[in-house]
């Protein structure tokens, strides 16, 4: 039996997904090598406690603004099927994400195979075989890895196979006690790590080749969240524990015990620095798992191997018809958006299922019209930029579009803003693509030192040098950019203030149309 998909994974990702194809009938069928859904939860983060935040009392009685603050729930048409109803807890335990996930598949239906590991990968005549661990052979036309990362990325230092590994070590600091530890990496899972030992460990050293880089000051939800910052205090407050800039050249064993390690400062020329610890963990983060592909469809990767290269409709760049979902689409925002953690890539899910439909179904994007006057422009893109969820948790990344065909305006939620520059939803003499943005400099800007020039609120003039999150809105001329506009950044994101916000779009678009 050929099915039309195989969907690899039932995490948050390839749950996501199913639910879409579930509920519009489509044949597929998901794989997954655990007992049930959301296994990687099971184990991460060690520590057992989410930094995906999980705002319960918001004010709001939109469910679409709640999605605003709501980090782990996933998309569907019951309103009981949210994750803030399972805990209060602004940064809640893992445990109830894998009991939600085990209720969202049992509630939507989704057809899973669990206990069915992949072993191996093939494709030819254009479908892919999938042979599992127990020898049954499943066949598709179209494969879709939902698998996330699941490999811990080794850096490729001499001696690091006789470290500690995240994914394995035992996470109680009660072993530590009194040891020198050093943890490799500068994200969250190191400071995680070394925020667990601060107790019971004598010294700690965080080690890592570039700058720690703050959440707070990046926008960028990798870099190291507030919650697993306390070990800097322990650093600059003189507490026996740092953080060294540099790269690890070698770690050997001591003939005394313990480990040695010769380390390349990063600020300085100063030769090797050699250094001594009892135990070390390596926690540089994780990969795409390829080892299960052959020859025939095996995926490029990119980003030290770390990730499979994708178009703008999340498909292999070397692969027809093997598309990726879930934290694997953060390839195509590395760094930048939100696309490697759950309140992303649901919404990016949903535009590959969207995508899905349009290239094999010839079902055209999910549209409205309007009359194709600046009025009614205007007040859909304003209605859309105060309410929209996924345009605020997919930053620079989700956009929408209105295309303008004669007298009548076709208006699309949610695309991919490279899908549409890269011609998904075909020609249009007039096309307006709506988003919101940080400015191009918001990270190199310290938003808690009132010593620097920013744009003061509601700023109309001065809009286009606004740091904060705000609307923007690009003209397209048959394909080509020709005109942007920024919409003044506002303290409550309430962009519908007449005279600073409608007025001068009405008259941007009316311009353009003009």
């Amino acid at each position: 039996m050929v099915r039309d998909y195989l969907i690899i994974g039932a995490g948050p990702a390839g749950l996501q997904l199913a639910s879409l194809l579930e509920r519009d009938g489509r044949d597929y069928v998901v794989l997954e090598r655990g007992s049930g859904p959301g296994t990687f939860f099971t184990r991460y983060p060690r520590h057992r406690q989410l930094i995906s935040t999980n705002k319960v009392h918001t004010g709001f009685t939109d469910p679409e603004l709640n999605l605003r603050m709501d980090w782990n729930s996933l998309l569907s048409d019951d309103p009981e099927l949210l994750f803030t109803r399972y805990s209060e807890r602004y940064f809640p335990p893992a445990d109830d994400l894998v009991g939600y996930l085990a209720d969202f598949a049992a509630r939507t239906g989704v057809r899973v195979e669990y206990g069915t590991e992949v072993v191996r990968v093939s494709r030819a005549d254009g479908v892919f075989t999938v042979l599992d661990g127990g020898g049954r052979s499943w066949q598709a036309r179209r494969l879709v890895m939902a698998t996330g990362i699941s490999r811990l990325y080794e850096p490729p230092v001499p001696g690091v196979e006789l470290a500690e590994r995240y994914d394995t070590f035992d996470p109680d600091p009660v072993s530590f006690t009194d040891q020198r530890v050093l943890v490799v990496g500068k994200g969250n899972s190191a400071f995680e790590t070394a925020d667990s030992l601060i107790e019971k460990a004598a010294v700690i050293h965080v080690v890592g080749p570039h700058s720690v880089k703050l959440a707070w000051k990046t926008h960028y939800l990798g870099h190291l969240r507030a919650v697993n910052n306390n070990f800097l205090d322990t650093y600059q407050l003189k507490s026996q524990n740092a953080v060294l800039d540099g790269t690890l050249e070698s770690i050997e064993k001591a003939g005394s015990g313990g480990f040695r390690v010769m380390l390349r400062y990063a600020r300085t020329t100063e030769p090797l620095r050699e250094l001594h610890y009892d135990r070390i963990i390596v926690c540089t983060g994780f990969r795409f798992d390829a080892s299960v592909f052959d020859e025939t469809c095996r995926p490029a990767l990119v980003i030290k191997d770390r990730f499979p290269e994708q178009t703008s409709s999340f498909e292999s760049v070397n692969v027809p018809d093997l598309y990726f979902a879930g934290t694997l689409m953060q390839q195509r925002d590395f760094k930048k958006s939100t696309n490697g953690f759950i309140h992303g890539f649901r919404y990016a899910t949903r535009a590959l299922h969207r995508i899905l439909s349009a290239r094999h179904l010839d079902t055209p994007w999910p549209a409205r019209t309007l009359t194709a006057t600046p009025e009614a422009i205007a007040d859909a893109v304003i209605g859309r930029v105060n309410r929209s969820s996924a345009l605020w948790q997919q930053f620079g990344f989700l956009g929408d579009v209105v295309g303008v065909h004669g007298d009548v305006a076709v208006y699309q939620e949610e695309v991919p803003l490279d899908y549409v520059t890269d011609g998904g939803l075909g020609p249009a003499p007039h096309r307006f693509v709506v988003d919101l943005e940080y400015g191009p400099e918001h990270d190199q800007v310290d938003p808690f030192d009132v010593g620097v020039p920013r744009v003061v609120e509601n700023d109309v003039d001065h809009a286009m040098d606004s740091t904060y999150l705000h609307p923007v809105v690009r003209h397209y001329r048959d394909g080509v950019l020709a005109g942007t506009h920024h919409l003044a950044e506002n303290l409550e994101n309430e962009w519908n203030l007449a005279e600073v916000h409608r007025q001068p779009l009405t008259t941007f678009l009316k311009e353009c149309l003009d």
